[in-house]
């Protein structure tokens, strides 16, 4: 585990606390979890990105091709 010295503007370590006092954890749970959070979005993004990089338009138009053409469900309508 480390330790990581952290300067927040009052404004904001006040909603940090509420927060986390609303929540039932500590401050310090608050924070790795907000990270924790952040990075995934972050890691998710640059995932989704390689993924698009290595598709291919023409084998996606193919296999749209075979999907049945029926009308979307009620749930689904916009």
């Amino acid at each position: 585990m480390s330790t990581l010295s952290l300067r927040l503007p009052e404004s904001l370590h006040k909603q940090v606390r509420e927060l986390a006092d609303r929540e039932g954890i500590s401050i310090n749970q608050f924070v790795v979890m907000a990270v924790a959070e952040k990075m995934s979005a972050l890691l998710t993004e640059e995932y989704l990105e390689e993924r698009a990089r290595r598709g291919n338009r023409r084998q996606f138009e193919r296999a749209m091709a075979k999907v049945k053409k029926r009308p979307p469900e009620s749930k689904d309508r916009l």
